[in-house]
């Protein structure tokens, strides 16, 4: 098959709008995700108690006999994308090989950094550094110091720089690859092809695709339930409205609601819009920290802890504590990999999306090097200013995150003037970040959903919104924070299997290149 420009996609007949919705364009693949979704949220929701006993063992489970595979895999992708990008393969596009990008770099980017990385670092850019502050990575580290707070910061730095951007590298590449090169649909088990062949069994594109509509919608969930909790922790914070069941899924239906618009608004046209709009908010929150906040204290922190990620980037990456027994790496480090394996799924196939007509190269060094460096400003500015305000003036933000991480942020507005303006601001982000993920997820799976990731039809992207909607409040309701991670741990691990094969069917695919060069050259010499 060709990748010259001029090929048709075959995925819908009518590019630029989505296709109509019929029910009978609905198989086993949405069925049974579908079924699956309904009888997880169902169950959490008639047996929460026991539903919560169950995510804990699952999580317990997974996380104490998987945590060496999740950080080896992970270290891995990071290797494999360097590897491609810095050889000849790197001038191979994304696309035809004269397509040219669909957006600009600067968009692109707030397209990935919002979808791919919003949510969770608004979450943690406080949080993390500041648990990490109070209680050691390291056994009988030190807490509450000067050496502490350089720990924290290297380790947060560590957990949002390249290893999660090389996850979504990895999805994104060979959906983008064999979609845009190769002229076939997005779908994840399309991308295997390679390994075992066009015509492989029915059944297991079935079952892969139908493991990657779960992942997505679970890994989604996580993360918009994070930002529900954290929404419900800076209202109550910030303006005294009470914290809750009832107050968290008016939060979710809102959200809901906005997001089935965004999604039925087109891609082209709302996510630019959200994206944008994102972009801003997060940073006038930093220039606002910057110019109120410690300045100096803050560049030397993002100095430093870009210094100490780069020294320990290897160490981290591999760290385990078989000897002393200790859970902190898989409470945190491996918890970050499964959530992020788990709804690589949705950003691959998005970063696809927005990534096509660039090449290989340009395409891995934007992902692994600009959304890192937008990661660390945030953390730098936020956690920094977090931790001068403990160590120098006694403020216990570090005690108020221990007790409930979701007011992290909102407690260091609190220390700051104009803290109600600020505090709106970050939920406004929060909503939107919330919305731009929820936006690209149901465009994604609808696809996903029925073999047609180019156009999926609007009533399914509303359906979807729906479900994600409804698994995110029975996993709040059900357990919480801890409901939320079992349910990346128990996602990621099989799909990291799934990225490995995507790496071998690159790899397979790239090698042909080469001589596919050459066939068309040859064809066009007899013309």
């Amino acid at each position: 098959m060709t990748n010259d420009d001029n090929n048709t996609s075959k995925q819908s007949t009518n590019p630029g709008r989505p296709d109509k919705f019929h029910l009978k364009q609905l198989g086993v693949v949405f069925w049974a995700a579908t079924a699956i979704i309904l009888v997880v949220s169902v169950i959490a929701m008639i047996i929460p108690n026991q539903f919560q006993t169950a995510s804990e063992n699952v999580y317990a489970v997974i996380s104490q006999y998987f945590s060496w595979f999740f950080l080896l895999v992970v270290f891995g992708f990071g290797v494999f994308l360097l590897f491609l990008a810095l050889s000849p393969y790197g001038r191979v596009k994304l696309g035809g090989d004269n397509s040219k990008p669909e957006f600009s770099f600067w968009s692109w980017i707030g397209m990935l950094f919002s979808s791919g990385l919003g949510v969770g670092l608004v979450f943690y850019g406080v949080a993390e550094p500041m648990q990490h502050f109070m209680t050691s990575p390291f056994l009988g580290g030190p807490v509450e110091s000067a050496e502490a707070a350089r720990i924290a910061m290297g380790y947060t730095y560590f957990h949002w720089g390249i290893s999660q951007w090389s996850i979504f590298g990895v999805a994104g590449l060979a959906i983008g690859y064999f979609q845009f090169r190769k002229n076939r649909d997005g779908l994840v088990s399309t991308a295997l092809e390679p390994l075992f062949g066009l015509d492989y069994n029915q059944k297991a594109r079935k079952a892969i695709d139908i493991l990657a509509i779960i992942a997505t919608v679970t890994g989604m969930s996580t993360s918009v339930g994070l930002g529900i909790m954290q929404m419900d922790g800076g209202l109550d914070i910030a303006f005294g409205i009470p914290s809750g069941p009832l107050t968290q899924i008016i939060l979710t239906a809102l959200m809901t609601g906005l997001f089935i618009f965004s999604t039925i608004t087109g891609l082209k046209r709302g996510m630019k819009v959200l994206s944008s709009l994102n972009m801003i908010l997060a940073l006038v929150l930093t220039i606002f920290i910057m110019a109120f906040g410690p300045f100096t204290f803050i560049m030397e922190t993002i100095i430093v802890g870009l210094g100490d990620y780069l020294t320990n980037y290897v160490g981290y990456s591999l760290r385990l504590q078989p000897y002393s027994g200790e859970a902190w790496v898989q409470d945190w480090t491996v918890f970050y990999w499964a959530w992020v394996i788990a709804w690589s799924p949705f950003i691959g196939s998005f970063v696809a999306r927005v990534s096509r007509g660039r090449s290989i190269r340009e395409y891995v060094m934007g992902i692994l090097i600009v959304p890192p460096i937008l990661s660390f400003l945030w953390v730098g500015a936020l956690g920094g200013t977090a931790i001068y305000s403990d160590l120098m003036n006694d403020t216990n933000i570090g005690e108020i995150v221990l007790n409930d991480q979701t007011q992290a942020l909102f407690a260091l507005f609190e220390t700051l003037p104009v803290s109600w303006l600020t505090s709106a601001i970050a939920i406004i982000l929060i909503f939107t970040f919330l919305v731009t993920s929820a936006d690209s997820a149901t465009f994604i799976v609808a696809g996903m959903s029925i073999g047609n990731t180019d156009n999926p039809p609007t009533g399914l992207k509303i359906l979807w919104g729906l479900l994600l909607g409804l698994l995110t409040i029975t996993l709040i309701l059900a357990g919480g924070l801890t409901s939320l991670q079992a349910a990346s741990l128990l996602a990621g691990l099989p799909f990291a299997l799934i990225l490995i094969m995507m790496i071998a069917s690159v790899s397979k695919g790239l090698r042909r290149e080469p001589n596919e060069a050459m066939k068309r050259r040859q064809r066009r010499k007899k013309y």
